[in-house]
C-alpha cells in the first residue's frame, strides 16, 4: 500500500470523478485508475462503484476513506515536523526593537542561541514605523514597538510597558510651576521630541492635530535619554515617558499632560498570522512565554557612563 494510492483514492472519493481527480493530482487518468485497482487488489475489496455516471464509494470504500485521510494527514504531519526541525537547524531569526524597553532581549537571545546554536540571529534598532513594516513584510519575526490605544493593522501585541507621557522642564521654565497642564498649553513652546516614525512622536502629533495646532519641535533625537539631557540644559520641554524624566529629578520637573492625557505603550509585537519561518515561530513562543510571566513595567534607568 502506497501513499500515492491512498491520495488518488481520496481524490476520486471527493471528486466522484476520475478525470477531475486526475487533474487535481496532476497525473494522467489511466495512472489514477491503475493505482486504485492495485489498492483494491491488495485490500481484496472494490472501494469504488464505477457503474453509474458518477463514481460512488462502496461499503468497503466508506470504511477505508477515514483511514486513508488519516494516513495522508499523518504523512503530511511528518513532513512538517521535518521541515520545522530543518528550519531550526539551519534557519534564521530577525528581531527589531525601539531604543528603550523593559524586555531582556540579550537574555532572550542568549537563551535561544543556547537552545538552537545553528540558527542565525539578527537584531535591528529602528523606529516603530519601520519595525511594523518589517513585521508585515516578514523581514522581522518579532519586535519591541511603541503603540497607541490599538495595535497597527495586521499586528498582534503583548504590552510590556504603559507609561504617562509628560513635559520635562527645568525649574526656570514657564511650565515648571504646574503639576499638570492641558495639551494646548504646549502650543508655541519649544519642544524636544523623538523623530517622526516613532510611537511617542505619533501620539504627540495626533493629539496636537486633534487640538488644532502643530507642535513646535525645536530639537529631535532618537534616544529618549538624549531628550532628557537636552531639556536639562534648558533647551525646551522634552516630551518623555514619566520614568525617564524622573531619572533626571536633579534637573527636570515632570509636568503631566492632560485633556487629553498622553500615554506611551511598549509592546512585544509580531505579525498576526505568525512568523513564516520555523525558527521565528520558536523564538516568538519563547519571547511570549517570557513577557507573559511579568506584568507591564517600565525599563530600569539607563546606567551612568563611567567617568
Amino acid at each position: 500500500m502506497e501513499l500515492r494510492q491512498l491520495a488518488y483514492f481520496v481524490a476520486v472519493a471527493e471528486e466522484r470523478n476520475f478525470t477531475r481527480a486526475a487533474e487535481r493530482a496532476h497525473v494522467a487518468q489511466p495512472g489514477v485508475s491503475a493505482q486504485i485497482r492495485k489498492l483494491e487488489r491488495e485490500l481484496g475489496q472494490e472501494l469504488l462503484d464505477r457503474s453509474g455516471r458518477s463514481v460512488r464509494l462502496t461499503e468497503a470504500g466508506e470504511a477505508v476513506l477515514p483511514y486513508a485521510r488519516a494516513a495522508l494527514a499523518a504523512a503530511e504531519g511528518a513532513r512538517l515536523a521535518v521541515d520545522e526541525l530543518t528550519g531550526l537547524l539551519r534557519g534564521r531569526v530577525a528581531v527589531g526593537t525601539v531604543t528603550s524597553h523593559s524586555v531582556d532581549l540579550p537574555g532572550l537571545l542568549a537563551a535561544f542561541h543556547d537552545a538552537h546554536p545553528a540558527v542565525e540571529i539578527t537584531l535591528t534598532e529602528d523606529t516603530t514605523d519601520r519595525l511594523v513594516e518589517g513585521l508585515r513584510t516578514g523581514g522581522l519575526d518579532a519586535a519591541i514597538i511603541s503603540i497607541g490605544e490599538t495595535p497597527p493593522a495586521g499586528i498582534a501585541v503583548h504590552v510590556v510597558d504603559d507609561q504617562p507621557i509628560v513635559a520635562a522642564v527645568t525649574a526656570g521654565h514657564e511650565l515648571a510651576g504646574h503639576r499638570s497642564v492641558p495639551l494646548t498649553a504646549l502650543r508655541g513652546h519649544a519642544l524636544i521630541s523623538l523623530p517622526r516614525g516613532t510611537g511617542l512622536r505619533a501620539r504627540l502629533d495626533e493629539a496636537c492635530a486633534t487640538a488644532g495646532f502643530t507642535p513646535r519641535i525645536a530639537f529631535e533625537a532618537g534616544d529618549p535619554w538624549a531628550l532628557a539631557e537636552l531639556a536639562a540644559h534648558g533647551l525646551g520641554a522634552a516630551i518623555l515617558p514619566r520614568y525617564i524624566a524622573e531619572t533626571r529629578s536633579d534637573a527636570l520637573r515632570p509636568v503631566s499632560i492632560e485633556r487629553p492625557a498622553l500615554r506611551g505603550r511598549l509592546a512585544l509585537a509580531w505579525r498576526a498570522d505568525g512568523p513564516g519561518r520555523p525558527a521565528g515561530r520558536a523564538l516568538l513562543a519563547r519571547a511570549r512565554a517570557m513577557v507573559e510571566k511579568s506584568p507591564p513595567r517600565h525599563p530600569i534607568a539607563r546606567p551612568e557612563s563611567p567617568s
